[in-house]
């Protein structure tokens, strides 16, 4: 398994696959055709149908600007091919200079035939949550973020403190902006209203629900609007685990030390899921980022918790279970439709997760290997019409009622 830092990645919204993954492409293109004078760009599956939406042609352009590309959104369907997958093409005058095929595969990352440098090192021996559990209990280990310490050295914590700081700052300026969202639905800000309305101080669950999802609300909203975010472990999924944590540390007066070992556990459910399932809606549907952001708040707060290995493992269980079969359907092909609202939902979700492994963790049936299994089995299973290609569910009922989504 490879290390947590594969799962946070600091960057610019709206998308991780749509705008991080191609950007990183087409730097490692330009840098391969320092000469050419004219590039082209093939888009093709999710990319070409939605990446008007999530800003993936305005990216590329951007970064091999200031040479003249082309942008080509492919109705081509390729086999035996990542959804997300675009080709580069480099010219000098009309002689083709080189070529590669590059794939999207989520959380910012790609992958391209013969780019084995593209790969970073496995860090864990493990590779289930299963033998984590094995691992651990042999060692004496009681807490995930310990294993995390373990593998990964002292040096994680000055990253994920760094992590931490992003996600925070994109809450509190999300808390703060007002406004209308970019794209042209005219979705306007929520984050800040939600924070501010009135809550009788009689219902504490309320208030718990309003501030956990005006945080959500937040950074899904920064996200939206292309601000700096953290994928966890992707940009359309971003708000649910800076929520829940920065939920916890406002009520139980948490230093940032402490709550980077709730990000420790969150990463090992998200490496864990990317390995033995998917993080990309593309691939798998909303269930694969959504859900394993569900899941990974679910874990962080059961570690901070104070609550066991097992009962870390059920809620992470939980989270997901309950998000399988989940679709990806963005309106317009932008992150805000269902998206931002998702977040919150999931985030709220996240939290009764870790209560309900506190009470019932002794009786549970279902491992999170199983349930990480049968998610990949659901994702792949889905009709491509729900798998971030905006042709089916909310985004295609949406389309026809408006005759448009420009």
């Amino acid at each position: 398994m490879k290390s947590i830092r594969d799962i946070y990645k600091i960057g610019y919204g709206p998308s991780s696959s749509h705008t991080m993954g191609p950007e990183r492409a087409a730097q490692l293109f330009l840098k391969k055709y320092p000469k050419a004078d004219r590039f082209r760009v093939t888009l093709y599956g999710s990319l070409s149908k939605t990446g008007v939406g999530h800003g993936t042609d305005r990216v590329i352009l951007k970064t091999l600007a200031p040479v003249p590309t082309e942008i080509i959104f492919s109705k081509e369907q390729l086999k035996n091919s990542h959804p997300n997958t675009l080709d580069f093409e480099a010219f000098c005058g009309e002689k083709a200079i080189g070529s590669m095929r590059v794939e999207s595969i989520g959380g910012g990352d790609i992958r391209a035939p013969g780019q084995s440098s593209l790969e970073s090192p496995e860090v864990y021996l493990e590779n289930s949550f299963a033998e984590v559990s094995d691992f651990c209990h042999w060692r004496y280990i009681e807490k995930l973020s310990d294993y995390v310490e373990l593998n990964e050295g002292p040096e994680i914590w000055p990253f994920l403190m760094d992590v931490w700081q992003v996600m925070k700052n994109a809450i509190q300026e999300g808390l703060n902006a007002t406004g209308v969202l970019p794209g042209g639905l005219n979705v306007q800000r929520k984050a800040k209203f939600l924070y501010e309305s009135h809550c009788p101080d009689h219902v504490p669950q309320l208030r718990e629900f309003q501030q956990i999802c005006a945080y959500a609300y937040a950074v899904a909203e920064q996200n939206a609007d292309n601000g700096r975010i953290v994928t966890a472990p992707t940009c359309g999924a971003c708000g649910v685990v800076p929520a829940v944590l920065y939920y916890i540390q406002q009520t139980r007066n948490l230093s940032d030390e402490q709550m980077l070992r709730g990000l420790a556990a969150a990463g090992i459910i998200g490496s864990l899921t990317k390995r033995n399932a998917s993080i990309s809606g593309a691939e798998c549907g909303c269930q694969a980022e959504v859900g394993t952001a569900c899941s990974m708040a679910a874990a962080a707060a059961a570690e901070l918790y104070g609550l066991n290995l097992d009962q870390v493992e059920y809620a992470a269980e939980v989270a997901m279970e309950h998000h399988l079969g989940l679709t990806c359907d963005p309106i317009c092909g932008l992150v805000q439709i269902p998206c931002i609202e998702r977040n919150a939902v999931a985030a709220v979700r996240a939290m009764n997760a870790c209560n309900l492994s506190y009470f019932l963790c002794g009786s549970r049936n279902i491992s999170y290997d199983m349930v990480c299994r049968a998610m990949h089995e659901t994702g792949i299973n889905l009709n491509h019409r729900f798998r971030e290609t905006s042709e089916g569910g909310l985004a295609r009922i949406y389309a026809r009622k408006q005759n448009t989504c420009d």
